[in-house]
């Protein structure tokens, strides 16, 4: 019996979100809309739970 041949393992292969996602896909639109909202401004607040990395975003109060 001869053995399963696959993708060898000392392959590296990288695989992109961004090479995932095709040009007329919505969420291009979303992330762009969301990259130039200011988000302060409709209530969100950053709130730092961490001394490192970026700050999370607090959802507004109802």
């Amino acid at each position: 019996m001869q053995p399963i041949q696959g993708i060898s393992r000392h392959q590296l292969q990288l695989v992109s979100l961004e090479d995932s996602i095709t040009a007329t896909n919505p969420v291009r639109f979303i992330d762009a809309f969301v990259h130039v909202i200011d988000l302060e401004k409709t209530g969100f607040q950053p709130k730092v739970l961490k001394h490192k990395g970026r700050p999370s975003l607090e959802l507004p109060k109802k």
